[in-house]
């Protein structure tokens, strides 16, 4: 098999009332032992937090924990002495390492926020805890593919303690992208927004796809879409 398709409404589903989440991998109470992760990439939750509501004061502990915020702000303080709120645009990632707690809040009493919590598991347990918060405006992700996170932090993005190059792009109707999956490669890519087609492949806001054979791919855009692309150590 060359791709895992994960389509939208087969995602695991957690409704708390002031939390509507749904579950790419296995997590918390959901489990599907055919969906535990992809490689290094662990959760993908796809999170909206009613108005004023949100995550109180919790620990973790060797994780890569990234925030990827689609509408709203997140609210964030944690044991580090951070205090933030990310927007649409901007990128946090927190690693866990020795051990840190936080909180996450929606940061608007009138409005809900919309993002992808993110967990990637690090090379190397017990590293030393860590907080990093990067914007990447529009114009860099339109129509092209911005790296946003990488493991030696070029080009202006995040810091994961990881072997893998996370890209964002917001792209137009009717354009179309490549991307060269690597020998020793293999890529994640989970759809926020609108339509694309990857090769033949259609998909719908909220489906992910693994692909794990090397080679050219294109990535095209029936309406205008948001996605992620995560490019990992096979």
């Amino acid at each position: 098999m060359n791709q895992i398709l994960r389509p939208s409404d087969a995602r695991g589903d957690a409704d708390f009332g002031w939390l509507k989440s749904k579950h790419t991998f296995s997590f918390g109470s959901y489990f599907d032992p055919n969906h535990i992760g992809f490689g290094a990439l662990r959760v993908i939750n796809e999170d909206r937090v009613a108005p004023s509501a949100g995550f109180p004061t919790h620990p973790h502990q060797n994780m890569e924990i990234i925030s990827y915020v689609v509408s709203g702000g997140l609210e964030h303080k944690d044991s580090l002495g951070t205090g933030s709120v990310i927007r649409p645009g901007e990128l946090q990632r927190m690693s866990a390492g020795t051990g840190v707690r936080h909180s996450e809040y929606n940061h608007s009493d009138t409005d809900p926020v919309h993002f992808l919590q993110i967990w990637i598991v690090p090379e190397a347990d017990g590293i030393s805890p860590s907080y990093e918060q990067k914007a990447f405006p529009e114009d860099g992700r339109r129509d092209a593919l911005r790296l946003i996170g990488s493991r030696d932090g070029r080009d202006g993005s995040v810091t994961i303690h990881q072997d893998v190059d996370l890209y964002a792009s917001l792209l137009s109707a009717d354009r179309g992208l490549a991307f060269d999956i690597r020998p020793g490669r293999k890529v994640w890519l989970q759809l926020v927004k609108g339509k694309i087609s990857v090769n033949d492949q259609p998909l719908s806001a909220g489906d992910g796809l693994g692909l794990l054979q090397t080679g050219a791919i294109s990535l095209t855009a029936s309406e205008n879409a948001e996605f992620l692309l995560f490019d990992l150590a096979a």
